[in-house]
Protein backbone atom coordinates (compact mmCIF):
# COMPACT_ATOMS: atom_id res chain seq x y z
CA UNK A 1 0.00 0.00 0.00
CA UNK A 2 1.49 2.98 -1.11
CA UNK A 3 -0.53 5.79 1.38
CA UNK A 4 -1.03 9.84 1.28
CA UNK A 5 -2.06 11.81 4.07
CA UNK A 6 -2.57 15.39 3.74
CA UNK A 7 0.16 15.70 1.11
CA UNK A 8 0.99 19.43 -0.45
CA UNK A 9 3.76 19.31 -3.36
CA UNK A 10 5.04 22.25 -4.56
CA UNK A 11 6.27 23.01 -8.31
CA UNK A 12 8.39 26.32 -8.78
CA UNK A 13 7.45 27.55 -5.32
CA UNK A 14 3.42 26.90 -5.93
CA UNK A 15 0.97 24.48 -4.90
CA UNK A 16 1.38 21.55 -7.41
CA UNK A 17 -1.03 19.09 -5.39
CA UNK A 18 -2.70 20.38 -2.56
CA UNK A 19 -3.80 18.19 0.40
CA UNK A 20 -4.21 15.23 -1.00
CA UNK A 21 -4.85 11.78 0.96
CA UNK A 22 -5.43 8.49 -0.31
CA UNK A 23 -4.09 5.15 -1.01
CA UNK A 24 -2.48 3.35 -4.23
CA UNK A 25 -3.39 -0.45 -3.29
CA UNK A 26 -0.78 -3.34 -4.16
CA UNK A 27 -1.62 -4.79 -7.39
CA UNK A 28 -4.14 -2.25 -8.74
CA UNK A 29 -3.94 0.00 -12.13
CA UNK A 30 -5.22 3.32 -11.89
CA UNK A 31 -5.24 6.92 -14.24
CA UNK A 32 -4.38 10.06 -13.07
CA UNK A 33 -6.45 12.45 -15.38
CA UNK A 34 -7.37 16.19 -14.94
CA UNK A 35 -7.10 19.63 -16.73
CA UNK A 36 -2.80 20.93 -18.42
CA UNK A 37 -1.46 22.05 -15.03
CA UNK A 38 -3.06 20.13 -12.35
CA UNK A 39 -0.40 18.51 -10.65
CA UNK A 40 -0.29 14.79 -12.18
CA UNK A 41 3.51 15.20 -13.16
CA UNK A 42 4.37 16.35 -9.88
CA UNK A 43 2.35 14.05 -8.04
CA UNK A 44 4.54 11.08 -10.09
CA UNK A 45 7.82 13.08 -8.71
CA UNK A 46 6.51 12.92 -5.72
CA UNK A 47 5.74 9.36 -5.62
CA UNK A 48 9.57 8.41 -6.87
CA UNK A 49 10.52 10.77 -4.20
CA UNK A 50 12.27 13.45 -6.02
CA UNK A 51 9.80 15.93 -4.73
CA UNK A 52 9.44 16.46 -1.14
CA UNK A 53 6.09 17.36 0.59
CA UNK A 54 5.55 20.52 2.09
CA UNK A 55 2.73 19.00 4.18
CA UNK A 56 2.26 15.72 5.37
CA UNK A 57 3.75 12.74 4.37
CA UNK A 58 4.09 10.08 1.52
CA UNK A 59 4.81 6.61 3.22
CA UNK A 60 6.00 3.00 1.43
CA UNK A 61 6.11 -0.48 2.31
CA UNK A 62 9.59 -1.35 3.08
CA UNK A 63 9.92 -3.84 0.42
CA UNK A 64 9.22 -0.31 -2.36
CA UNK A 65 12.28 1.30 -1.05
CA UNK A 66 14.00 1.86 -4.33
CA UNK A 67 12.17 -0.68 -6.47
CA UNK A 68 9.24 1.95 -8.67
CA UNK A 69 9.79 2.30 -12.25
CA UNK A 70 9.62 5.36 -13.76
CA UNK A 71 8.22 5.85 -17.23
CA UNK A 72 8.74 10.23 -17.94
CA UNK A 73 7.40 12.21 -21.27
CA UNK A 74 9.00 11.75 -24.06
CA UNK A 75 9.75 15.45 -23.99
CA UNK A 76 11.92 14.91 -21.18
CA UNK A 77 14.80 12.96 -23.38
CA UNK A 78 16.91 14.04 -25.88
CA UNK A 79 17.23 11.88 -28.49
CA UNK A 80 19.96 13.61 -30.04
CA UNK A 81 22.45 11.80 -27.68
CA UNK A 82 24.15 8.74 -29.63
CA UNK A 83 23.16 5.58 -27.89
CA UNK A 84 21.87 2.73 -29.38
CA UNK A 85 18.34 0.87 -28.73
CA UNK A 86 19.79 -1.77 -26.56
CA UNK A 87 22.69 0.56 -24.76
CA UNK A 88 18.58 2.06 -23.73
CA UNK A 89 17.23 -0.85 -22.71
CA UNK A 90 20.38 -2.50 -21.07
CA UNK A 91 19.78 0.51 -18.62
CA UNK A 92 16.97 -1.66 -16.69
CA UNK A 93 19.44 -3.46 -15.29
CA UNK A 94 21.52 -0.82 -13.39
CA UNK A 95 17.72 0.29 -12.01
CA UNK A 96 15.75 -2.76 -11.23
CA UNK A 97 14.96 -4.31 -8.08
CA UNK A 98 17.94 -6.51 -8.91
CA UNK A 99 20.48 -3.95 -10.31
CA UNK A 100 23.60 -4.49 -10.94
CA UNK A 101 26.45 -2.56 -8.96
CA UNK A 102 27.78 0.74 -9.71
CA UNK A 103 31.23 -0.66 -11.23
CA UNK A 104 29.80 -4.08 -12.36
CA UNK A 105 29.74 -4.80 -16.15
CA UNK A 106 26.79 -6.80 -18.02
CA UNK A 107 27.81 -10.03 -19.39
CA UNK A 108 26.14 -12.06 -22.30
CA UNK A 109 22.53 -12.88 -20.03
CA UNK A 110 21.97 -9.32 -18.90
CA UNK A 111 22.46 -8.70 -23.06
CA UNK A 112 20.26 -12.17 -23.76
CA UNK A 113 17.45 -10.65 -21.54
CA UNK A 114 17.56 -6.96 -23.26
CA UNK A 115 16.92 -8.56 -26.75
CA UNK A 116 14.34 -10.48 -25.36
CA UNK A 117 12.50 -7.63 -23.70
CA UNK A 118 13.02 -5.74 -27.17
CA UNK A 119 11.36 -8.92 -28.72
CA UNK A 120 8.62 -8.57 -26.32
CA UNK A 121 7.80 -5.29 -27.01
CA UNK A 122 8.50 -5.55 -30.99
CA UNK A 123 11.84 -4.55 -32.20
CA UNK A 124 13.76 -7.62 -32.40
CA UNK A 125 16.20 -6.74 -35.22
CA UNK A 126 16.56 -3.17 -34.37
CA UNK A 127 19.38 -3.01 -31.34
CA UNK A 128 21.82 -1.24 -33.10
CA UNK A 129 19.63 1.67 -34.38
CA UNK A 130 20.37 4.74 -33.03
CA UNK A 131 17.30 6.33 -30.80
CA UNK A 132 17.63 9.20 -32.95
CA UNK A 133 16.24 6.93 -35.92
CA UNK A 134 12.94 5.67 -34.42
CA UNK A 135 9.49 7.24 -34.95
CA UNK A 136 7.95 7.69 -31.57
CA UNK A 137 5.98 4.82 -30.99
CA UNK A 138 9.03 3.13 -31.88
CA UNK A 139 11.15 4.67 -29.14
CA UNK A 140 8.41 4.72 -26.59
CA UNK A 141 8.35 0.83 -27.30
CA UNK A 142 12.30 0.83 -26.09
CA UNK A 143 11.02 2.67 -22.87
CA UNK A 144 8.98 -0.15 -22.05
CA UNK A 145 10.95 -2.25 -22.97
CA UNK A 146 13.67 -1.17 -20.35
CA UNK A 147 10.72 -1.06 -17.64
CA UNK A 148 10.69 -5.00 -18.75
CA UNK A 149 13.90 -5.32 -17.24
CA UNK A 150 13.58 -2.82 -14.35
CA UNK A 151 11.18 -5.75 -13.35
CA UNK A 152 9.45 -3.11 -10.54
CA UNK A 153 6.74 -3.96 -8.41
CA UNK A 154 5.14 -0.52 -9.03
CA UNK A 155 5.63 0.99 -12.31
CA UNK A 156 4.45 4.81 -12.25
CA UNK A 157 4.22 6.40 -16.49
CA UNK A 158 3.68 10.02 -17.38
CA UNK A 159 1.72 10.23 -20.18
CA UNK A 160 2.75 7.02 -21.70
CA UNK A 161 0.60 7.05 -24.57
CA UNK A 162 1.02 10.43 -25.55
CA UNK A 163 1.81 10.97 -29.83
CA UNK A 164 1.87 7.68 -30.58
CA UNK A 165 0.40 5.60 -33.06
CA UNK A 166 -2.97 3.40 -32.27
CA UNK A 167 -1.09 0.12 -32.77
CA UNK A 168 1.23 0.99 -30.51
CA UNK A 169 -0.50 2.32 -27.92
CA UNK A 170 -2.84 -1.05 -28.07
CA UNK A 171 0.73 -3.26 -28.16
CA UNK A 172 1.59 -0.90 -24.50
CA UNK A 173 -1.69 -1.08 -23.02
CA UNK A 174 -1.44 -4.85 -23.48
CA UNK A 175 1.41 -5.19 -21.47
CA UNK A 176 -0.09 -2.83 -18.67
CA UNK A 177 -2.58 -5.23 -18.70
CA UNK A 178 0.09 -7.88 -18.25
CA UNK A 179 1.81 -6.22 -15.35
CA UNK A 180 -1.66 -5.98 -13.73
CA UNK A 181 -1.85 -9.16 -13.95
CA UNK A 182 0.94 -10.12 -12.11
CA UNK A 183 -0.18 -8.11 -8.93
CA UNK A 184 2.39 -4.64 -9.93
CA UNK A 185 0.93 -1.38 -8.84
CA UNK A 186 0.52 0.84 -12.43
CA UNK A 187 -0.08 4.70 -12.24
CA UNK A 188 -0.44 6.05 -15.25
CA UNK A 189 -0.50 9.90 -16.42
CA UNK A 190 -3.41 10.08 -18.78
CA UNK A 191 -5.20 12.71 -21.17
CA UNK A 192 -7.66 10.12 -23.13
CA UNK A 193 -10.66 9.51 -21.05
CA UNK A 194 -12.25 7.24 -23.34
CA UNK A 195 -8.67 4.99 -22.79
CA UNK A 196 -9.52 5.44 -19.01
CA UNK A 197 -12.65 4.53 -18.81
CA UNK A 198 -11.86 1.33 -20.98
CA UNK A 199 -8.24 0.21 -19.26
CA UNK A 200 -8.21 1.47 -15.86
CA UNK A 201 -10.42 0.46 -13.16
CA UNK A 202 -9.58 2.75 -10.76
CA UNK A 203 -9.08 7.12 -11.43
CA UNK A 204 -7.49 10.02 -9.35
CA UNK A 205 -9.30 13.25 -10.98
CA UNK A 206 -6.49 16.09 -10.19
CA UNK A 207 -6.91 19.63 -10.06
CA UNK A 208 -4.35 21.01 -7.82
CA UNK A 209 -6.83 19.59 -5.33
CA UNK A 210 -8.21 16.45 -5.43
CA UNK A 211 -11.80 16.50 -6.95
CA UNK A 212 -12.45 12.54 -6.80
CA UNK A 213 -10.43 8.77 -6.08
CA UNK A 214 -11.90 5.68 -6.65
CA UNK A 215 -13.70 3.88 -9.47
CA UNK A 216 -13.46 4.79 -12.45
CA UNK A 217 -17.46 4.94 -13.70
CA UNK A 218 -17.71 7.18 -10.18
CA UNK A 219 -14.76 9.39 -10.75
CA UNK A 220 -15.45 10.50 -14.18
CA UNK A 221 -18.12 12.30 -14.08
CA UNK A 222 -20.19 14.91 -15.36
CA UNK A 223 -19.53 17.12 -12.60
CA UNK A 224 -16.66 16.40 -11.26
CA UNK A 225 -15.18 16.72 -14.74
CA UNK A 226 -16.89 19.99 -14.37
CA UNK A 227 -15.50 21.14 -11.00
CA UNK A 228 -12.01 20.11 -11.95
CA UNK A 229 -11.86 22.60 -14.96
CA UNK A 230 -13.57 25.33 -13.16
CA UNK A 231 -10.94 24.32 -10.12
CA UNK A 232 -7.71 24.60 -12.57
CA UNK A 233 -9.09 28.06 -14.68
CA UNK A 234 -9.29 29.79 -10.91
CA UNK A 235 -6.62 28.31 -8.87
CA UNK A 236 -3.12 30.16 -9.97
CA UNK A 237 -4.71 33.63 -8.49
CA UNK A 238 -5.55 32.20 -5.21
CA UNK A 239 -2.53 29.73 -4.33
CA UNK A 240 -0.30 30.96 -1.88
CA UNK A 241 3.62 30.36 -2.09
CA UNK A 242 5.08 27.58 -0.38
CA UNK A 243 7.85 27.02 2.02
CA UNK A 244 10.52 24.73 0.47
CA UNK A 245 11.45 21.90 2.87
CA UNK A 246 14.93 20.18 2.64
CA UNK A 247 14.73 17.32 0.31
CA UNK A 248 13.41 14.48 1.83
CA UNK A 249 11.83 10.37 0.56
CA UNK A 250 8.90 9.31 1.05
CA UNK A 251 8.64 7.30 4.65
CA UNK A 252 9.38 3.99 4.67
CA UNK A 253 6.48 2.36 7.19
CA UNK A 254 7.72 -0.26 9.74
Amino acid sequence: MITLDNVTLCHRDRPAVHHLSGQFAPGSLTAIVGPNGAGKSTLLGGLMGRIAPSTGQISLPPRLAGHIAYLPQQADIDRSFPVSVLDVVMLGHWTGPGRLGAWRAAGAVQRAQAQQALAAVGLAGLERRAIGELSAGQFQRVLFARLLLQDAPVILLDEPFNAIDERTTADLLALLHRWHGEGRTVVAVLHDLAQVRAHFPRTLLLAREPIAWGPTAEVLQPGHLQRASLQATHWEAQAPWCEVPAPAVPRVAA
